[in-house]
């Protein structure tokens, strides 16, 4: 059986992601409360895996998961973009004209601010997690409270389903990433096919010198799907670029990797990976 490390609870996002990236595996999930938590669990316990949210197409990137990523030992071995939904949910015994406090994570609270609105008179209250307000509200017996979260966390905390997608935006998408440690990564790659690199750099604060990068990527037919840039704590304007690029030829790819080292400084391959397409 697989032990997948999670920020959150049973319930989650991060759960469901793990649950569909290992489809028709037997996993045990690893709970922790912050994502610093699941990389001093992973440091560790070498056999785990993990699975990391990087990005949401509404919320833009977490920036800080991209630096706790890379001052890690771990490797990326996929990834899984899961479309959000959110639901609203209560104690069985309660119905929407109950509800007068309603709980869930901050950036969950924004993605429905439309649905909302029609709670005016409703105490809004942050949490740190979706599940997790679930949880507490049905622990506590918290009655006149609801959680915005997934649907699938109602089952799990005895709680009844209000309503479903009531997020604004329907194309709510988040993209998560599949970690372990190098030494393991084989055995997750196995049946899988890379097309996919992340990789990390800095260049020389010099004119012109990402464009170089860049036109190296172009001439190897190597198509960057993502660039983010973040400062170099002690190097005033400077900066690492973690960029996402796709493949069709893997040596190909290995030879563009080696052909741009010379133009960086520290660059890294974060991992090698099967690229998900949806």
């Amino acid at each position: 059986m697989k032990k997948v490390a999670i920020q959150g609870i049973k319930g989650s996002f991060h759960d469901i992601a793990a649950h569909q990236f290992f489809a028709n595996e037997e996993i045990e999930l690893i709970c922790c409360e912050t994502f610093e938590e699941l990389f001093d669990t992973m440091k560790k316990d070498s056999s785990l895996l993990a699975m990391m949210a990087i990005e949401n197409t509404i919320a833009g990137s977490l920036l800080h998961n991209y630096e706790l990523l890379r001052a890690s030992n771990l490797t990326i071995v996929g990834e899984h973009k899961l479309h959000i939904e959110h639901s609203l949910l209560c104690l069985p015994d309660e119905d929407i004209n109950d509800i007068r406090e309603i709980n869930s994570h901050p950036v969950a609270l924004m993605q429905c601010r439309d649905f909302l609105k029609q709670f005016r008179y409703c105490k809004i209250v942050e949490a740190d997690d979706t599940a997790g307000a679930a949880e507490a509200i049905s622990r506590l017996g918290l009655k006149g409270h609801a959680a915005i979260c997934s649907k699938f966390a109602a089952p799990i905390y005895h709680m009844k389903v209000l309503r479903e997608a009531i997020e604004d935006n329907k194309h709510n998408f988040t993209r998560f990433l599949c970690l372990c440690d190098p030494w393991n990564a084989d055995a997750i790659r196995r049946t899988r096919q890379i097309n996919k690199s992340s990789i990390v750099f800095s260049v020389p604060h010099e004119k012109g010198e990402l464009s170089h990068v860049l036109s190296v990527l172009s001439f190897y037919d190597i198509n960057m799907t993502k660039i983010q840039s973040l400062p170099i704590i002690g190097h005033e304007w400077e900066y690492l670029f973690y960029v996402d690029i796709t493949f069709a030829d893997y040596s190909r790819y290995r030879q563009c990797i080696e052909a741009i080292r010379p133009l960086t400084r520290q660059i890294s391959i974060l991992g090698e990976y099967e690229s998900d397409p949806h």
